[in-house]
């Protein structure tokens, strides 16, 4: 059983180079270990933050560009709607200038047609006034071919002009 049974002067030694290398450790070791465990303790709060913050930038990016979709959807149905406008308000314009357009060539053309009928009846009187003309000079040269008519006519050309 002295195996197991350790002796006084083993103990002892073993505890002074358990002190000594406690002592070594507390004073140079552990202040580094310690150093590089709060360092690291650290670094691994910064990674966090860092993850935190980039999880919230991302969620705000992400709501961005949510917000910037929508709005683009919105400006673009405000684009088509005002499209829609203006192609009706161009459409209205075209047939308003049309109308305006017809109303004048058909006022022209009523001008032209009484300007026109205006001509005719001018030519017509004239033709008849030529015709009644030479019907009269033929009735007249008859009636002056007599000296008894021709004085008739003139007599009776002088009353006519007394009653006017």
């Amino acid at each position: 059983m002295d195996l197991f049974t350790p002796d006084f002067g083993l103990v002892f030694w073993m505890f002074i180079a358990f002190a000594v290398l406690f002592f070594v450790l507390w004073k140079f070791a552990w202040p580094v270990i310690l150093k590089s465990v709060d360092s690291r303790a650290d670094l691994i709060d910064k990674g966090v933050e860092y993850a935190r913050d980039a999880q919230e930038q991302l969620k705000n990016a992400q709501a961005k560009a949510d917000n910037l979709l929508a709005e683009g959807r919105k400006q673009q149905a405000d684009m088509l709607r005002e499209a829609d406008r203006m192609k009706t308000q161009i459409i209205e314009e075209a047939r308003s200038a049309a109308q305006v357009e017809a109303q004048k060539v058909m006022d022209a053309a009523k001008t032209q047609i009484a300007q026109q009928q205006k001509e005719a009846e001018h030519q017509f009187r004239n033709q008849v006034s030529e015709f009644a003309l030479q019907i009269a000079g033929k009735v007249v040269k008859n009636q002056l071919a007599d000296d008894k008519k021709q004085s008739q006519l003139v007599n009776s050309l002088l009353d006519d002009m007394e009653q006017k």
